[in-house]
């Protein structure tokens, strides 16, 4: 969507003199003057997430601890002051943009992998804990995390739980939110309360833990995350199907989930994906097909091995021209990275990358897939299309080549044209990037002006004061 307006120069955007020196000496009481950022060199590196938006806060904390993540709500609740809460910054919706200045809370200090729990297979961590490090702890003992956003090796657990972050592996698992059985998180009050806990069932009130998962930092802060985890699948077998058509490779996407087959994984990418991917990681990706669909079963030895005879059957009466077949843990490590340095690899062809995730039934995805091509050619909008079609979310990127007004609009024209689409085929605007800045005022076509009310009934009743992430979701007010 759209970038906005650049901010003023940095002096005078400057944080002293908008936050003052009494409440910059409060902030620093509080979490020490090594962990309080002013200096608007300092300010600039956390002005910013994935996307093209910018805009900077007026200060950044980075506190040690709940107590002091307590201690900075609670001043700026009596002070009126915005507060973004921040992890590594990686999402892909304006969501951790400070656009109202204020306090950025940067929650990267707070990175503790806590406990591994085998006998309730749980493991509680801190929000700055970075996801594949989880991954690889769980693992070690024999057990798996499956949320597996494409940032993980940067992206942080608060940031996924704030998100409602999701990956390729949700169309077998599921995404952050079937795996959050409690929470620890600080009001804007400063009040702190726990959600949850390890057990597996637990009706007792309203699931608040759900209602904090995907809240992009609106409603309160948080700071303690206990999952669930699963013990690791025996086995898994990786393939890469090439198809000389975009549309062949969707309808195989249906073709498997009519087949009764899961997949862990069904990740498309299309021709200008292929082209990328090859040359950041040369693996021998074709360069003259149309698209290319990564797939991954797994399970026990025996339900992996059936799983990919079955997979191999459909690929074979499909029109798939090549199936390649990694036979070795350093073939599906290159794959793998070829297909998780995608959007890196993008940003490098154009000088604005706009990636969004419209996301509809998993057999709405072959019209999907042919709608984006279509309002790409309607629009004059060079896109790549690449995503986790198994579970039909879509990611639709505009390669702009500058940042003129004129192109901006038009890609703002062509996205929003995606999303009446995608809602169109029974879709939703966001499948794990989040609403935050930019699709805030198509919130009210998917959910009504009912459902938009109740959602800003439960904002006003935890944040009343509205400091917390202000202008997400639902816009500015």
């Amino acid at each position: 969507m759209p970038v906005e307006p650049s901010p003023a120069p940095l002096s005078v955007r400057a944080s002293a003199s908008r936050m003052g020196s009494e409440l910059l000496s409060r902030l620093a009481d509080i979490v020490g003057e090594r962990h309080l950022l002013s200096e608007r060199e300092d300010l600039y590196c956390y002005g910013y997430d994935g996307t093209a938006q910018h805009a900077l806060p007026d200060a950044v904390v980075l506190p040690a601890n709940t107590r002091q993540v307590a201690e900075v709500l609670k001043l700026a609740n009596a002070r009126h002051v915005p507060v973004v809460p921040r992890g590594a910054g990686t999402n892909l919706s304006g969501g951790t943009v400070p656009i109202q200045g204020g306090i950025v809370l940067a929650l990267t200090r707070l990175d503790q992998l806590l406990e591994i729990d085998r006998a309730n297979l749980t493991a509680t961590v801190q929000p700055g804990l970075v996801t594949a490090k989880l991954h690889e702890a769980v693992e070690r003992q024999g057990l798996f995390y499956p949320p597996d956003p494409a940032s993980y090796s940067v992206s942080t657990l608060g940031g996924n739980v704030a998100e409602g972050a999701g990956g390729p592996h949700c169309f077998k698992y599921g995404t952050t939110k079937d795996y959050v059985l409690g929470l620890e998180v600080v009001l804007a009050s400063g009040d702190v309360l726990r959600t949850g806990g390890k057990t597996v069932k637990n009706v007792s009130g309203y699931d608040l833990t759900h209602l904090f998962v995907g809240s992009e930092g609106t409603l309160g802060v948080v700071t303690e995350i206990t999952v669930r985890l699963i013990p690791l699948p025996e086995e898994r077998h990786t393939m890469l199907a090439v198809f000389d058509t975009l549309e062949d490779a969707a309808r195989l996407v249906s073709n498997i989930v009519a087949a009764r087959i899961v997949p862990v994984t069904l990740e498309l990418m299309d021709e200008v994906v292929l082209r990328v991917a090859e040359a950041s990681h040369p693996i021998g990706l074709p360069l003259d097909a149309e698209a290319a669909l990564l797939i991954e079963v797994d399970g026990n030895r025996e339900e992996a091995r059936h799983q990919l005879e079955r997979v191999s059957q459909i690929l074979d009466s499909s029109g798939a021209r090549q199936v390649r077949v990694a036979r070795t843990p350093a073939e599906v490590d290159e794959l793998w990275s070829a297909r998780r340095a995608v959007s890196a690899s993008l940003s490098r062809l154009c000088a604005v990358k706009i990636s969004e995730d419209a996301t509809v039934p998993r057999a709405a995805v072959p019209e999907m897939v042919r709608r984006i091509k279509a309002l790409a050619r309607e629009h004059r909008i060079e896109v790549a299309v690449f995503g986790h079609a198994g579970d039909g979310n879509l990611h639709p990127a505009a390669l702009l080549q500058d940042r003129t007004p004129q192109e901006m609009e038009r890609a703002d024209r062509f996205f929003a044209d995606i999303f009446r689409a995608a809602l169109e085929l029974g879709g939703t605007l966001t499948g794990e990037h989040g609403i935050g800045v930019f699709k805030a005022r198509f919130l009210s076509l998917q959910h009504g002006a009912a459902g938009v009310a109740a959602m800003k009934a439960i904002k006003a009743a935890l944040d009343p004061n509205g400091i917390l992430n202000p202008g997400k979701i639902f816009g500015q007010v």
